[in-house]
């Protein structure tokens, strides 16, 4: 077996080697990998571009350890664009994901999953995006639904457009894109509320409790997701999972369908899926804070 499969994409020639390699259970090598993330680029990358990325990287395959990396080694090479960020007691320099040359190095390198910032590099404490992530206390999907579906009406009501993603994993991504007005600390102040009032009407069913022994039976809403240097999966990342399932945008009515769960999708179909642009029109219509939070405030008091 040829131990080495070279890609040429746009000017760049990229070397994966040992494409044979299983890096997922069923199966799933390197090779595979490879090529879903080549034709997924084009769905994939204006997600990701000018975010700083955390890599999730499996180099021994299924049965070995991951490593979550966000420092950018020496090694890679300097067509691979990084950005210097400020953390608490210097900085540190992030990849970041430019190009399908840059995403099939990733590959090569084992880095399954990508995990991005809430905001681009140029306007580094500026989120446009807010992420909730719905966190079941188990793998009841119904759950995860009926949690989107109220929170897509509050959203929706706040006057804020929003999306659904899968994790491919157990829960449930939902996006709201913002106009990068607000800084990290507006925006998760923000999500906290948004999920303090859904939590309070229902909480029998949904908790903003972080510690796992105080949710008991009950979804999480997680908004710890929109602090600065927080991230959350990218969309159309593979998760390290049997099957290899991918976190998907879909549709609201997709979220209704019986046979959606967080693992709907995989590296087999997720291209199919791609293809019928389910958040069309979606990303361009970032909003301000102010507007929504009045509207929440007022249905706060009452």
């Amino acid at each position: 077996m040829n131990d080495v499969r070279t890609y040429r994409v746009g000017k760049r020639s990229v070397e994966v080697h040992r494409p044979g390699k299983e890096l997922l259970p069923d199966g799933i090598t390197k090779g595979v990998l490879a090529d879903y993330h080549r034709e997924i680029a084009p769905f994939m990358l204006p997600h990701l571009r000018g975010r700083p990325l955390m890599l999730e990287r499996h180099p021994d395959g299924p049965d070995g350890p991951r490593f979550m990396q966000k420092d950018t080694p020496d090694s890679y090479p300097d067509w691979i664009r990084r950005v210097e960020v400020a953390k608490e007691g210097g900085t540190v320099t992030h990849t970041v994901c430019e190009n399908t040359a840059t995403l099939l190095f990733l590959v090569d390198r084992a880095a399954l999953t990508l995990h991005r910032w809430q905001s681009r590099a140029g306007r580094i404490d500026r989120p446009d995006r807010l992420v909730f992530d719905l966190d079941p206390a188990n793998d009841d999907f119904g759950t995860v639904r009926d949690a989107a579906r109220r929170l897509h009406e509050l959203l929706d009501g706040l006057g804020l457009p929003a999306a659904p993603m899968t994790t491919g994993s157990r829960g449930v991504h939902v996006v709201v894109p913002l106009d990068g007005r607000h800084d990290f600390d507006a925006t998760r102040d923000f999500a906290r509320q948004v999920a303090q009032t859904l939590a309070d009407e229902h909480p029998d069913a949904l908790t903003t409790e972080a510690r796992k022994k105080d949710r008991g039976d009950r979804l999480y809403l997680d908004v710890l997701r929109n602090g600065y240097a927080q991230t959350a999966v990218a969309p159309y990342s593979v998760r390290a999972k049997p099957g290899g399932p991918v976190a998907t945008p879909m549709t609201w009515e997709q979220l209704d369908d019986p046979a959606t769960n967080a693992r709907r999708w995989t590296v087999t179909d997720a291209l199919e899926q791609a293809r019928t642009h389910p958040w069309q029109g979606l990303l361009g219509r970032g909003r301000a804070l102010g507007p929504a939070l009045r509207k929440l405030r007022t249905r706060q008091g009452s």
